[in-house]
């Protein structure tokens, strides 16, 4: 490994171009110590950087020395928002600032390089603007499995340990500092909208409208009415976002309006979780008193969130036009569930879109009423319910009651998927249990890390995940390295 860039590395400054009311120019925090924790090698080799040897990887993702071609310093993005349904208009990045724009060498997309942990910026209140160890570890967590998972989610990029002893009250304290760099499409949000529109600055909503399209959504411009196309746009792809967090047991936590960006990407980890077993009432955040952000209400809390969007957008439309695509997103989701479920037992989406909404909603009643293992269920049931599967499982007594009984004999009635097969023929599927992500599993590798500074846990569960990953490909979850198109309409 050299020190060298490559030459084919495409550095951008694309969110500079709507101005700079959009952001504030910010410094890094220096830090005491810079050791390296974790790169995201496979997305280096995407962008042109998977040659930089350590000490210029710790230059540019912790000391953040500029890339060539991209922001000369770091802008922390302006941005309001719900929390909890309270409109807060002094948000922003407090702790974390868009690092650099780079172009993905695969399929030409911009990408964002993020940060979190990297310092104070004027949004950062009170706060320190620090990012403690252990949250690093979390986030690495909750990317890798969401996507082996088959979420469409920001990649963990870096992750530099950074010498500094961080007072926090839900962690034992003092705890270890670090800062991480996300790698994601986007992280223009629902509240960079919400702030022009309360501000009523007009024009500029429309630049971030006329961006958003230009670098994104390219297709919405060529629509009639190139904002309703765009609302329809981001509708669909977090519809779909939310289904793949259903089917994948998964749990985000804090569903503010800052927290959904215009790409449908997953990102920002704080108190996630994945299912034991099926909990609509399952709250991941011990501060989420009434459970808005619980497993169940996810779909409403993006329905409510995509509303304010929508009203932000509809002084540069039509109300006429933005609303039918608002109500039509319950039916996306239902469809984007049914599709994703399937996909994750192997089986073929039926041409009956309602025969197949009805029966994943029968999946998942009987899983609630029977309490399965989430993920154990998922694994045993590949292929709608084959018998050398079911026989080998330790929960095969459970598959014998009348409900499972019925319910498999239903999903064996589906087609198999086209990657049923080579997804049978892959070791992940041969194995004795699947590959999970328990809030046990995440406290052992952290104790490992805090007690001895032991990092093998978290080096092997990644490789298992990764394992898993492969596995899901064959299946179709995932399209490359988590690629996607930008949109697929409904009725695909």
């Amino acid at each position: 490994m050299t020190e060298k860039i490559d030459s084919s590395f495409r550095g951008e400054t694309a969110h500079a171009s709507l101005g700079s009311e959009f952001y504030d120019p910010v410094m890094a925090a220096r830090f005491p110590r810079h050791i390296l924790r974790f790169r995201n090698d496979a997305w280096a080799e995407r962008i042109g950087l998977a040659r930089l040897g350590e000490a210029k990887w710790i230059d540019h993702f912790a000391r953040f020395e500029p890339l060539p071609g991209s922001f000369p310093e770091p802008l922390a993005l302006r941005y309001h928002g719900h929390q909890f349904r309270v409109y807060n208009p002094d948000l922003g990045d407090g702790r974390g600032f868009l690092f650099a724009q780079v172009r993905d060498l695969v399929d030409g997309r911009l990408l964002d390089l993020g940060t979190k942990g990297s310092g104070q910026t004027p949004y950062s209140r009170s706060a320190d603007g620090r990012l403690t160890l252990k949250g690093g570890v979390r986030e690495i967590l909750a990317a890798e499995m969401l996507e082996a998972s088959g979420v469409y989610t920001s990649k963990t990029f870096s992750l530099v340990e950074t010498g500094e002893a961080l007072q926090r009250s839900d962690e034992p304290s003092p705890t270890r500092s670090a800062v991480l760099v996300r790698l994601s499409h986007s992280h223009i949000r629902i509240g960079s909208f919400q702030r022009l529109a309360v501000r009523e600055e007009h024009d500029a909503m429309r630049r971030l409208v006329d961006h958003v399209i230009e670098h994104h959504w390219p297709e919405a411009g060529k629509a009639a009415d190139p904002v309703a196309a765009l609302y329809e746009c981001i509708t669909d792809a977090t519809s779909r976002l939310v289904a793949e967090w259903f089917a994948a047991g998964f749990v985000h936590g804090v569903l503010n309006t800052d927290n959904i960006n215009v790409t449908g990407e997953s990102f920002d980890y704080g108190p996630w979780r994945f299912l034991e077993t099926f909990d609509p009432r399952f709250t991941a955040a011990y501060f989420d008193q009434f459970g808005l952000y619980s497993f169940a209400r996810q779909p409403e809390a993006i329905h409510w969130n995509l509303a304010r969007f929508g009203e932000c957008l509809i002084p540069l439309s039509d109300q006429a036009r933005i609303e039918p695509i608002f109500d039509g997103f319950t039916a996306r989701f239902q469809k984007a569930l049914a599709r994703q479920t399937l996909a994750r037992l192997g089986l073929a989406m039926p041409d009956d879109t309602d025969r197949a909404i009805g029966i994943v909603h029968d999946f998942y009643g009987t899983l609630y009423m029977s309490k399965a293992p989430f993920e154990r269920t998922f694994f045993d049931l590949l292929g709608g319910g084959i018998r050398e599967r079911l026989e080998a499982s330790p929960e095969r007594a459970r598959y014998e009651t009348p409900d499972w009984a019925g319910m498999i004999g239903t999903l064996q009635s589906l087609d198999p998927a086209p990657g049923l097969e080579p997804a049978l023929a892959h070791p992940y599927a041969a194995g004795d249990a699947p590959e999970t992500m328990l809030i046990d599993e995440v406290e052992a590798i952290w104790s490992a890390i805090d007690r001895d500074d032991d990092w093998r846990p978290l080096e092997e569960k990644i490789a298992r995940i990764r394992a898993r990953r492969a596995f899901s490909t064959t299946l179709g979850l995932l399209r490359g390295p988590n690629a996607r198109p930008n949109h697929v309409p409904l009725a695909d």
